[in-house]
C-alpha cells in the first residue's frame, strides 16, 4: 500500500496541550475506523505551526476524505517513493 506524508498547517500546533492532542487524535481515529482498514495513520510530527503525518492509504483521495471528515487541513499530500537512512550509505 502506498505511504504518504501529509503536511498540515495548523497555527500554534506546537503549543497544543497533551489533552488537546489526545482529543484531536481520538477524533482522527474515530474517522479512520469509519473509513475502514484501507487507511492507516502511522504517526505524526508536531512542529511550531505544522503537523507532518505519515499515512498508509490506497490513494490521495482517501486521505483528503479523512481530512475533511476530521476537519483538519491536508495542505500537501506527497507519496513516499522510497525510504533512505544511514544504512543506505553502507
Amino acid at each position: 500500500m502506498p505511504k504518504y506524508i501529509i503536511e498540515r498547517e495548523i497555527q500554534g500546533a506546537g503549543n497544543l496541550s497533551a489533552e488537546e492532542l489526545k482529543s484531536v487524535s481520538q477524533n482522527s481515529c474515530g474517522v479512520l475506523n469509519k473509513l475502514g482498514p484501507k487507511i492507516q495513520w502511522v504517526h505524526s510530527y508536531v512542529t511550531g505551526d505544522k503537523v507532518y503525518c505519515i499515512y498508509n492509504a490506497p490513494d490521495k483521495d482517501m486521505i483528503r476524505q479523512h481530512a475533511e471528515q476530521v476537519g483538519i487541513p491536508a495542505n500537501a499530500i506527497n507519496e513516499v517513493k522510497t525510504i533512505i537512512d544511514p544504512v543506505t550509505a553502507e
